[in-house]
């Protein structure tokens, strides 16, 4: 993995993180605007910082990522955004979510197409997982849909058990839950 840097989420980051939220799906075969209740993202202080969650940026020096190909992720005001991820105390999701008291839920996991597979989700998550922590959960839900295989199997890889599925706008959803109270599992990495 090269050097990448987790902070905060700041409003200078409001762009970039929308266009890697749109490239991420694309790349996965998701139109982007059918992905239900993604206006979370264009209030990331209303929606997680002000609800008592975190959102957090994985930023890359700029001129760390140019590639030939032209398919740079992009940049925001301290460098290049490489990962998001967001964290929501359960009672404060999206309405249509399940409820478990006591509970975080991630939300919007992405790291730019050409910077997965190299550690960057798994650093994202375990930075994540150890502010849900020092927010006072012990329990991390994840969902994602079946449709991307690579997130379901990330989650599993993980130490996240599949808890169940449901069907949400056409999509088939896996639900994960991991008690980060426990000893990580021997996928867990």
């Amino acid at each position: 993995m090269g050097e990448v840097r987790f902070r905060r989420y700041d409003p200078r980051d409001a762009e970039a993180v929308w266009a890697l939220h749109e490239w991420a799906m694309r790349e996965t075969g998701t139109d982007p605007a059918d992905v239900p209740g993604t206006e979370d993202l264009r209030d990331v202080d209303g929606r997680y910082l002000d609800t008592g969650g975190e959102f957090v940026v994985g930023v890359a020096d700029d001129g760390a990522t140019d590639r030939s190909d032209g398919r740079d992720p992009p940049t925001t005001h301290d460098g290049t955004a490489v990962a998001i991820g967001g964290l929501l105390p359960n009672d404060t999701g999206h309405d249509d979510e399940r409820t478990v008291p006591g509970a975080a839920e991630l939300h919007r996991m992405r790291v730019a197409p050409t910077h997965q597979r190299l550690g960057y989700g798994r650093a994202l998550l375990a930075r994540l997982e150890t502010r849900a922590v020092e927010l006072g959960y012990n329990r991390v839900l994840a969902t994602t849909a079946h449709s991307q295989p690579a997130a379901v199997e990330f989650y599993r890889d993980a130490g996240y058990d599949e808890v169940g599925r449901s069907k949400e706008a056409g999509y088939e959803l896996v639900h994960f839950e991991r008690n980060l109270c426990d000893e990580p599992s021997p996928g867990r990495r």
